[in-house]
């Protein structure tokens, strides 16, 4: 069982395959922008997450992204989602510490 009195923390991953390191950076960059904007609203409290660069992370609205992130962490807590599954999407993944 995780811990509760610990703040939700965010890793953030992104491979050779979806460019080179100015473009990984980049979507990595975009990441963090997002769990900082969202994290600390809809995160559950003593979970790690791990954000995963896809090569539609650079293309996409920010808007999108901030979408497709609300709906993964909802499907990690829990709740239902009208989020269709989609591979270019950003994935979240939800560890116990």
């Amino acid at each position: 069982m995780p811990s509760t009195d610990h703040a939700p923390r965010a890793g953030f991953t992104a491979t050779r395959r979806i460019g080179n390191a100015v473009i990984r950076n980049r979507a990595k960059r975009r990441l963090r922008e997002l769990a900082r904007l969202n994290l600390a609203k809809t995160a559950r409290p003593g979970f790690d997450y791990v954000l995963i660069a896809r090569s539609a992370t650079l293309g996409r609205a920010f808007k999108d992204l901030e979408s497709d992130l609300r709906a993964a962490l909802a499907a990690t807590s829990g709740e239902s989602t009208d989020a269709k599954a989609n591979v270019d999407k950003p994935v979240v993944q939800e560890i116990n510490r």
